[in-house]
C-alpha cells in the first residue's frame, strides 16, 4: 500500500492522497512498534515487574497518539497551504484505483486484528485496529476527493486532506484517552465489578463484600476485595473460602463462558470478620 499509494502521490501531486500515504507511514511504523511491545508486555512477571510488564502496551499506545497528532497537524497545514495556493490534480484514475486497492489490503488487515483482539484483549491491537477501521473511511474519503477532482472541482482535494488531518487528530485522541486509563489504573466497568460481586457473594459462607478495587494492565485483570465471613470460622475454614471465590471469579471470567471478557484474572482476597466491617458492604 505504501509503494502503490507513493507512486499514486507523485503522479498525481494530490494533498488527499499524501494524506493517505502518511496514515499508511503511521500503521507500519505503529504496527511496528506494537510488535516489539507486545513482545515485551506478554513476558510473565519477574521479580522486578511483580504484576507483569502488561503496562508496556499502554506506553506504546501513548506514543502512537503523540506520533499521529503530529502528522495530523502538519497535513493539515498542507492542505492550508493547497487552499491559498492550489495546485492541479493529475491522473487521478491512477489514484483512484491505488485506493480502490488500500481498501482491500485494510479489510484483509481489520479482520485478522479482529480475530487477534478476541483472543487476547490486546490494548496495543484495539488501537492498532481502531486506525485501520478508520483507514476505510480515509481511504473511501481520498477516492471520492480524486473523483470530484477528476471532474474539476475546485478545492475538492484540500478539504478532504483536512477531513483526513481531523480524524487523525481523533484517533490520536481515542488512543491516548485509552492507554491513559490503563496507566492511571483505571477501574473495570461497572458491569464487570457487578459480576464480580454477585460472583463472590454466590458463595454460601460469603456474608458480604467490600473494598473492592479493580483495574487491567495488558490482558490481565487484577482484583481485590475483601470478604465478610462469620466470626468462628476457623483460619484454616476463611483460608479455604478465599481461595474458592478466587477460583469462582477467574472461571467467570474465562474466555469459555464470556468470550467478551475472556483474559487472565489475578485475584487478592482480604478475610474480615463480619462483627468488625464498619464499611458498607455490597
Amino acid at each position: 500500500m505504501i509503494a502503490t499509494k507513493a507512486w499514486a502521490w507523485l503522479a498525481s501531486g494530490s494533498a488527499a492522497m499524501l494524506g493517505s500515504l502518511t496514515d499508511s507511514l503511521l500503521d507500519i511504523s505503529a504496527t511496528l512498534m506494537n510488535f516489539f511491545v507486545l513482545s515485551y508486555a506478554l513476558k510473565p512477571a519477574d521479580d522486578d515487574h511483580r504484576f507483569g510488564h502488561g503496562k508496556a502496551e499502554a506506553l506504546a499506545g501513548l506514543g502512537q497518539a503523540a506520533f499521529i497528532s503530529g502528522s495530523g497537524c502538519l497535513l493539515a497545514f498542507h492542505a492550508i497551504e493547497r487552499f491559498i495556493n492550489p495546485v492541479s490534480v493529475n491522473h487521478t484514475l491512477l489514484g483512484v484505483w491505488v485506493s480502490i486497492f488500500a481498501i482491500f489490503c485494510t479489510l484483509i488487515v481489520v479482520y485478522v486484528q479482529y480475530q487477534s483482539i478476541k483472543r487476547t484483549e490486546s490494548v496495543a491491537i484495539k488501537a492498532d485496529s481502531l486506525h485501520y477501521k478508520g483507514d476505510l473511511l480515509l481511504n473511501l474519503a481520498v477516492l471520492l476527493a480524486l473523483m470530484l477532482a477528476y471532474y474539476g472541482i475546485a478545492g475538492a482535494d484540500p478539504f478532504f486532506a483536512i477531513l483526513v488531518a481531523a480524524y487523525l487528530l481523533y484517533n490520536a485522541w481515542q488512543i491516548g484517552t485509552e492507554s491513559a486509563a490503563h496507566l492511571m489504573d483505571k477501574e473495570l466497568p461497572d458491569e464487570e465489578k457487578t459480576q464480580i460481586v454477585a460472583v463472590a457473594k454466590s458463595h454460601e459462607q460469603v456474608l458480604g463484600v467490600h473494598d473492592l478495587r479493580t483495574r487491567q494492565g495488558g490482558k490481565v485483570r487484577f482484583v481485590q476485595l475483601h470478604l465478610e465471613l462469620d466470626d468462628n470460622m476457623p483460619l484454616i475454614r476463611a483460608h479455604q473460602v478465599a481461595d474458592e471465590v478466587a477460583v469462582l471469579i477467574q472461571e467467570a471470567f474465562s474466555e469459555q463462558k464470556h468470550p467478551e471478557f475472556g483474559g487472565e484474572v489475578d485475584v487478592l482476597i482480604h478475610q474480615d470478620p463480619i462483627s468488625v466491617v464498619n464499611k458498607s458492604s455490597y
